[in-house]
């Protein structure tokens, strides 16, 4: 993933088969991605609930923490840098993690997971840089920190999803959510983890750069699988009320406030055996106790007009409230659906407000989140 474009973008190691394949390739995060297929957006989308979807997201840094030491010291040191229990994951688990900032702000959201003599991480393609960095200051003593730079990273999601790698891959089919393994394979070692962005049953798969092509390819030939682009891996995510770092959270985000309190276990919380500990404990313990100011909401806006991120909200009496987030349309639930942040007076469910589109103030209800029901194997 070193060669780069004429415009100074990374390339993925499978950006010529993304071409073949009639990807229409975008700028993101620093990467040349594809944002769509012949099929379209919405089409790529349904075709994920329904089936199965592969997504390359290579883009993102995976990161291989090697205690210096003990695991226990690298276990303690790595949950000082978060609100979330990493002493209690066992081996072969996985868990969804936030660091944080001295301010209770989030720099960014990632998974690591339990594989023994060693941590693994996935970390968002933005942030890589800046948390590869941050790991390795907070974790000098304790850990070594070792970006791993041959091996891409496939998504495989839907209800079809299981069915599809097992075909390739057949002990993947034990698996129970948020499980992580690693498989001998046709294509090397493959270091699996069931999990995903979409809301749906799936899988994220490490593979050896050697492999990733020749893995795509099987997968691609079967019947139940399609290429899914940025655009469907975004309105997916949306529709399950899953968070976009740098647009849902960032530095001045708390995981109070983004409804994110559920990644954050009782060991963690006032009253826990490991309590605090963690940058920006004063104020979430406090947003815990007390409630925080404003929070993370779905909105339902009425008629067909999205509602999208940088949309200015107003309580009917032209209060400003809030803003949008993250928006558009939602193929599975045939409707435009938005996420924001509201003043909390203003953010039970069923509440009424005003978006603001091209100079008119539209009705938009606060609603419950997820839009679109998980089907995580549990």
């Amino acid at each position: 993933m070193t060669d780069l474009d004429s415009g100074g973008l990374k390339r993925l190691g499978l950006h010529d088969l993304h071409l073949s394949l009639g990807g229409k390739m975008v700028p993101f995060a620093g990467y040349e991605m594809p944002v769509q297929y012949p099929a379209g957006v919405m089409k790529e989308h349904l075709h994920t609930r329904a089936k199965a979807g592969l997504f390359d997201v290579s883009h993102m840094g995976q990161v291989i923490l090697r205690p210096k030491t003990d695991m226990a010291s690298l276990v303690a040191g790595f949950e000082a840098m978060m609100p979330v229990d990493v002493a209690g994951l066992a081996e072969g688990r996985q868990r969804y993690g936030l660091f944080t900032n001295e301010q209770g702000g989030i720099l960014d959201d990632l998974m690591f997971a339990n594989r023994g003599d060693h941590l693994f991480v996935v970390v968002n393609a933005a942030c890589k840089e800046a948390d590869i960095a941050h790991m390795t200051a907070q974790l000098a003593g304790v850990a070594e920190v070792v970006p791993v730079t041959d091996r891409a990273l496939l998504a495989l999601q839907g209800p079809q999803a299981e069915a599809s790698l097992a075909a390739l891959v057949p002990s993947v089919a034990t698996m129970r959510f948020m499980d992580v393994g690693i498989f001998d394979s046709a294509f090397g070692a493959l270091w699996v983890s069931r999990s995903g962005y979409t809301g749906e049953d799936g899988y994220e798969i490490s593979v050896p750069d050697s492999g990733a092509e020749a893995l795509a390819k099987a997968l691609l030939e079967m019947d139940a699988v399609q290429p899914i682009g940025l655009g469907a891996r975004d309105s997916l995510r949306l529709e399950a009320g899953l968070c976009l770092y740098g647009h849902d959270i960032d530095e001045g985000t708390s995981p109070v406030e983004a409804g994110l309190t559920w990644a954050i276990q009782k060991v963690r919380k006032a009253g826990g055996a490991r309590e605090g500990g963690f940058p920006g404990a004063d104020r979430i313990l406090r947003e815990l106790a007390e409630g925080p100011e404003r929070r993370r909401v779905g909105l339902r806006p009425e008629g067909r007009a999205p509602m999208r991120e940088g949309t200015a909200l107003f309580a009917p009496d032209g209060t400003p409230v809030g803003q949008v987030t993250s928006g558009g349309f939602g193929p599975s639930v045939e409707s435009p659906i938005a996420m924001g942040y509201v003043a909390a007076a203003h953010a039970t469910t069923g509440t009424a407000l005003m978006g603001e589109v091209r100079g008119k103030r539209l009705p938009v209800t606060v609603c419950d989140l997820p839009f679109q029901p998980t089907t995580y194997k549990r």
